[in-house]
């Protein structure tokens, strides 16, 4: 609560009329202590169009999970049919959900202070920012590191880098993959292969990451 108190005081507000400038934090290539996982599932593509219908997130500490967040979200418009297919979120799945200006701050609180992960995360930030500003007129500003750009450096060989098609270059298990803490839960391992991959190919984690802290 208190850090919610602070940023409210600290963020420029924005009126309804508004339109949400985009304030985000860095995007860097790390292996922290602590970060947390997120994905969400939308719509479509387009943070103004269209809307979130799940929010979910894993604390990771120490190479270990040790919280999950998982909301369902009811949007104002209808879920499509293809949009259903994909993720198996079906509109009566979000019928008693919360709305995105609730669900968006108990998302935000529990990524407060914390340097986020996931794959093509920029997507995902943009929904949560956009959405953050309109609704509370706040900034997802955390620090980031997109596992899609990770994948770019130490896979090159890979045709794609696809988390799906990464989750089958490991072995991984993909089934009910398009729902919000199952994508958490492959990225989070992607992301320790990752971490192992660097080490080895560089000698050490450290000297992986010198080239990215100058």
């Amino acid at each position: 609560m208190e850090y919610r108190l602070l940023k409210l005081l600290d963020e420029k507000k924005y009126s309804a009329q508004t339109v949400p400038q985009k304030r985000t934090g860095r995007n860097i290539v790390d292996f922290p202590r602590e970060y947390v996982v997120l994905d969400i599932e939308t719509t479509g593509l387009s943070p103004h169009r269209d809307e979130i219908i799940e929010l979910s997130a894993l604390l990771v500490r120490d190479d270990e999970i040790v919280e999950e967040f998982n909301r369902l979200v009811k949007p104002e418009g209808e879920i499509s049919p293809f949009i259903s297919n994909l993720t198996g979120i079906t509109q009566e799945m979000v019928a008693n959900a919360p709305s995105i200006s609730e669900a968006i701050l108990e998302f935000d609180d529990f990524c407060a202070g914390k340097i986020i992960l996931g794959h093509n995360i920029t997507f995902d930030i943009s929904f949560i920012d956009y959405n953050l500003q309109k609704h509370h007129g706040l900034a997802f500003s955390n620090d980031y590191i997109d596992s899609l750009r990770v994948a770019r450096i130490l896979l090159p060989q890979l045709s794609n880098k696809k988390l799906g098609t990464l989750a089958n270059f490991f072995g991984f298990n993909t089934d009910g993959m398009h729902r919000g803490l199952k994508d958490c839960k492959v990225t989070y391992m992607c992301f320790c292969k990752f971490k192992e991959i660097a080490a080895r190919k560089n000698g050490s984690v450290e000297n992986f990451l010198k080239s990215f802290k100058k």
